[in-house]
């Protein structure tokens, strides 16, 4: 039974955001939220929508659980319609699915791997058939493998690392981009550690200063077409990737280190997403949002 002393209450009384979490572990990359003791807090029961993204289309990588289904829930609660390619979480995706309708919104989800561009183009085609644009490109997907040393990180571990958290946002941008209209616009996830390091997350690492540099000369060569390009950098976050990268005894201490004591939830940084989509950031590209609970960087 999760200990009653250890979380936090938010504003409403049944949210209780958890401070440290009991040992856990899973063997499948990116992991499975519905497998997550406690489960990771993706909706805001005091957020009031406002309509800020009335009848968008929204394809994002990685919809389906942890930061992606929490931007996917408030986009719909914002009025968009989501489009969510996905991996192998059909339980997660299904309940987002389902989640995203309670809403009043549409949601296709589409099973794939994002290291094929084949599937990208397959994602697009899909979008334009059934909701006849695209207005917003989230790039979300990642996978992270834990290594003590640079000498432990196999070949294969690189590749795929590489394939999936940068190739795929290559691929899948460069499908949407031909579509998009002026005034859209494209978000990235970053990480902190694309600005801290870390020392057992080389290859991750690398991938997300990547995504930061990606992002910056991505705007560069939007603006004349007025599509807005940002990114958003997390700190310790709990999702599925926390239990499915780390030790038992890790996940117990997550996100302790930063000046606020704990990992954020899902809804605590899915907000940034929604101004770097909305109209409120139609000033803002080539620009990193640090959603981290202190971490200077």
């Amino acid at each position: 039974m999760y200990p009653e002393y250890q979380y936090l209450k938010y504003k409403d009384e049944n949210v209780k955001i958890p401070i440290t979490f009991p040992a856990q572990h899973q063997d499948i990359q990116p992991g499975m939220e519905y497998m997550m003791n406690p489960s990771p807090i993706f909706d805001n029961p005091e957020y009031v929508p406002s309509g800020k993204l009335k009848d968008k289309v929204v394809i994002i990588s990685g919809g389906d659980s942890g930061i992606g289904r929490a931007v996917s829930v408030l986009f719909a609660k914002e009025g968009a319609d989501i489009v969510i390619p996905f991996l192998n979480e059909v339980e997660d995706a299904n309940l987002t699915k389902q989640i995203v309708e309670k809403y009043g919104r549409k949601c296709i989800l589409i099973k794939g791997d994002l290291k094929n561009e084949n599937f990208s183009n397959y994602i697009v085609d899909i979008t334009i058939k059934k909701l006849g644009k695209i207005d917003i490109l989230i790039n979300n997907c990642g996978v992270q493998y834990p290594q003590n040393s640079i000498l432990d990180i196999s070949s294969e571990q690189l590749k795929n690392t590489f394939e999936t958290n940068i190739f795929s946002f290559f691929y899948l941008t460069k499908a949407v981009v031909p579509y998009l209209l002026p005034n859209s616009c494209i978000i990235n996830t970053s990480s902190v550690t694309a600005f801290e390091g870390k020392k057992n997350l080389i290859d991750y690492s690398a991938t997300k200063g990547a995504i930061t540099v990606f992002t910056k000369s991505l705007s560069l060569s939007l603006a004349q077409q007025k599509i807005r390009v940002n990114a958003v950098a997390p700190g310790p976050i709990w999702t599925p990737l926390i239990p499915a990268s780390f030790s038992a005894q890790e996940v117990e201490i997550f996100g302790t280190d930063v000046p606020l004591k704990r990992a954020g939830q899902p809804f605590e940084v899915a907000t940034a997403y929604l101004y770097l989509a909305s109209d409120d950031s139609r000033y803002v590209t080539g620009q990193i949002i640090h959603v981290n609970g202190g971490s200077i960087v």
